[in-house]
């Protein structure tokens, strides 16, 4: 707890015409204070890639506060990071709701840590609630992430599919929790508006879009409105499904992949079979204080 003083008074007199104003300020109470970093990730430059805060806590505070922080952040992504004994607890909660993995607040997580907290190791190591443990390495410049793999398998899909995304698909298909569609060709990914509203109905979490790229390997958008996020700009979590699908349609491991939101973001993968490799820079926005 901060030793505060429960209010304090500033009081400023305009005198006129026979009337005195007075104006009371109440300072509240501020019980904690956590440091707060605004990274961009999956870029060298700020203004790019994609936005996420990176929130330090020493111990888990309660989920409602959570939640709480992300909606006021309004980013796609909000991290907490907690110490534990070989590294760090991660979580990562958008402004409705906790995810299962995120790649762009892991890598600007562990930016955080690795560039403004000194951390000295190679490797840092979060622990993850639903996707386990989580490895990111410094390596030739870059923060290289491992992470599962989740390739895809076949789905039907809805007929209106066509209406919502506006598109003609060449192939729908399913991971865990989102679906990919692939299209021709990069500019029909790079055109693409679908209806978020309908799209936000799909039963999963959110809709990969992608094709062959023109000067990448491949190139994609993602679309997650049923959990707050009406396009992300640059996705870590769905090249665990694109790194897999591109990897066998290419026939090579070494993957350049380019996300062509209007922000934009470049990574760099590799399929290791039950894993992938995905890696990226990041540049810092800000960094500050979160008083509640």
């Amino acid at each position: 707890m901060i030793d505060a003083p429960k209010w304090s008074i500033k009081r400023w007199i305009i005198r006129g015409k026979c009337r005195i104003y007075a104006v009371i300020f109440i300072r509240r109470k501020v019980e904690l204070r956590v440091p707060i970093y605004q990274v961009d990730a999956f870029t060298s430059d700020v203004f790019s890639g994609n936005p996420a805060a990176v929130c330090l806590l020493e111990n888990w505070i309660s989920d409602s506060i959570l939640q709480a922080i992300a909606a006021e952040n309004n980013l796609s992504e909000t991290a907490f990071v907690v110490p534990e004994k070989d590294g760090f607890e991660l979580r990562w909660f958008t402004p409705t709701v906790e995810v299962a993995l995120c790649g762009h607040a892991t890598l600007a997580s562990a930016y955080v840590i690795f560039e403004l907290k000194g951390w000295g190791e190679k490797t840092l190591s979060f622990q993850t609630r639903k996707s386990g443990r989580l490895l990111v390495e410094k390596r030739n410049g870059l923060f290289e992430m491992d992470f599962p793999s989740r390739p895809p398998t076949g789905k039907s899909f809805p007929g209106d599919l066509v209406k919502i995304l506006g598109a003609a698909p060449l192939k729908v298909l399913s991971s865990e929790e989102d679906t990919l569609v692939v299209l021709d060709a990069e500019q029909s990914v790079r055109e693409l508006k679908p209806d978020l509203t309908a799209l936000s109905g799909l039963d999963c979490r959110g809709v990969i879009v992608t094709a062959r790229g023109e000067k990448a390997d491949f190139v994609s958008r993602f679309f997650a409105p049923a959990v707050g996020v009406p396009e992300d700009p640059v996705t870590g979590s769905s090249h665990c499904v694109l790194v897999p699908y591109w990897a066998d349609v290419l026939g090579k491991k070494n993957l350049h992949a380019l996300q062509v939101s209007r922000r934009g973001g470049e990574l760099f993968c590799r399929d290791r079979e039950n894993r992938v490799s995905i890696a990226g820079n990041a540049a810092l926005y800000l960094e500050g204080t979160i008083s509640i």
